[in-house]
């Protein structure tokens, strides 16, 4: 199937969590596909020198540094903006892998403020340029652990869950408006930051999450698959597509070569 050139009035995305991994790459394939893409993250450098990469290379970028937590900063933010095409809430993250008898609040809360929380500001915000748009999108990068539990998994699959719940909901809740929700559940993805950031730098234990697996996913399969979703004609709706690495059968059952 074809990819559809977006439409004069929807050619702007808004990115969130574009300074590395599948927001990063998610821009980029959203640049190529037409779109002038608004990347946003907490880390400045980062999106600027993304942005100024796209720009060199013909598209069009801009970078606005943005806490999707800070609630006055998305709605400033927001302000800026008559009408956009395209959400892609991607901005989140894991914290530890504790069980819950000793898993930290602090890390919970995080988790949930970020991969909930920030979801919910932006899109919130967002929601009335999405529909000003005529054709709008809301892209929701879950995870498979938001459809099935494992051990030591406990706060992030709540979180996950949580932001897998929000999309199912407002999917419902705005039916019949020129508005689509697609969620996205990547399974095993092996990028520079999510495994080292949830074990807290310790490189080591973060290369044990891909040891002996072939082929983990990609943030640029990811990416490739969102802007897949994203350019369906106005009439096709990707409700939720799951997609794993072939060695990863569920989140407990992974083939390992040894």
């Amino acid at each position: 199937m074809a990819t559809v050139a977006p439409s004069a009035a929807s050619r702007i995305a808004v990115v969130t969590g574009a300074s590395s991994g599948i927001g990063a790459a998610t821009a980029r394939q959203l640049a190529r596909a037409g779109y002038r893409v608004v990347l946003t993250a907490r880390r400045k450098d980062r999106i600027e020198a993304l942005a100024e990469e796209l720009n060199t290379a013909g598209h069009s970028a801009a970078a606005y540094q943005l806490d999707v937590t800070d609630r006055a900063a998305v709605d400033e933010f927001a302000s800026a903006f008559r009408t956009i095409g395209v959400l892609v809430n991607n901005a989140g993250g894991a914290l530890g892998a504790d069980p819950v008898a000793s898993g930290d609040p602090a890390d919970w809360r995080t988790m949930y403020e970020t991969n909930v929380i920030g979801t919910l500001n932006v899109t919130q915000a967002l929601l009335p340029r999405l529909e000003a748009s005529g054709d709008g999108v809301v892209v929701v990068v879950s995870s498979t652990a938001g459809h099935g539990t494992y051990e030591g998994g406990a706060g992030y699959v709540a979180a996950k869950h949580g932001a897998h719940v929000l999309a199912e909901t407002l999917r419902l809740e705005i039916v019949g408006k020129p508005v689509r929700v697609v969620e996205i559940a990547p399974g095993m993805v092996k990028t520079e930051e999510f495994a080292l950031t949830r074990f807290g730098g310790d490189a080591d234990r973060a290369a044990k999450v891909y040891e002996g697996v072939a082929e983990p996913l990609t943030a640029d399969d990811v990416a490739e698959t969102i802007a897949w979703a994203v350019t369906r004609p106005s009439h096709v709706n990707v409700d939720l597509l799951v997609l794993r690495p072939r060695a990863q059968a569920s989140n407990t059952k992974v083939h390992r070569e040894s």
